[in-house]
């Protein structure tokens, strides 16, 4: 059978002519014109009206360039790290499904939408051993963040992805560091059940207690 290979958008390239401040400016001016403001609107506009109809605007920009908006100034850094924007995405019924494929060859993490119309690389996990990228690792999604456990020479270690940031995060360590575990997660809450642990002498003995991650206080395992 005799197929076209589809054409799937990669949303790393940064066209050469665009400048990082072009690229500020361009945003801003899209939020002006989905506002339906001008310049001298904004100060005639109550400034918790304007903050609801940011929110507005904003949860319908594709996840993907969320990141970006951080670097527009601290409001938009603040409301990324508030995590409002999903919560509108969730009242309005605006959520949507990513799927996070795992390439063992470059040992990077890309995500893509439902319809593997559009992807994103992640950027590579911030750790320098070579036992993290060369041994198995566990990973599960919760909320808007990729929990990835794997091992590095002094033990087990947890990485985060925030899907807001753009960005991988170091921990929070495990309560009792474990590898073949039972996970499961359900909105912003995962589970990490039983699983193997080596004792003082390097034994492997089996871990009966359960621990739990909570995404909004990015803690709790």
């Amino acid at each position: 059978m005799v197929g076209i290979k589809p054409h799937i958008p990669d949303l790393n390239v940064k066209p050469c002519s665009d400048s990082d401040e072009e690229e500020k400016g361009e945003i801003a001016k899209e939020f002006q014109n989905l506002a339906g403001l001008k310049t001298h609107d904004a100060c005639y506009v109550d400034h918790k009206l304007l903050y609801e109809l940011e929110v507005e605007i904003i949860a319908r920009l594709p996840c993907f360039e969320y990141w970006k908006l951080q670097f527009l100034n601290k409001k938009f850094l603040q409301l990324l790290k508030s995590c409002e924007i999903f919560r509108v995405r969730e009242e309005r019924g605006l959520v949507k499904p990513y799927v996070i494929l795992h390439s063992r060859a470059v040992s990077n993490w890309e995500m893509f939408d439902k319809d593997f119309k559009t992807f994103r690389r992640l950027p590579k996990v911030p750790s320098s051993d070579y036992c993290f990228f060369h041994s198995d690792k566990e990973t599960v999604s919760v909320g808007t963040q990729l929990i990835v456990i794997g091992r590095e020479i002094d033990g087990i270690v947890v990485f985060r992805y925030e899907l807001e940031n753009h960005k991988w995060f170091k921990g929070p360590s495990m309560i009792t560091p474990r590898a073949m575990y039972g996970s499961a997660s359900h909105g912003k809450t995962a589970f990490f059940a039983g699983g193997i642990k080596m004792d003082e002498n390097g034994n492997p003995i089996v871990v009966q207690t359960v621990e739990k991650y909570n995404a909004d206080t990015k803690g709790g395992l």
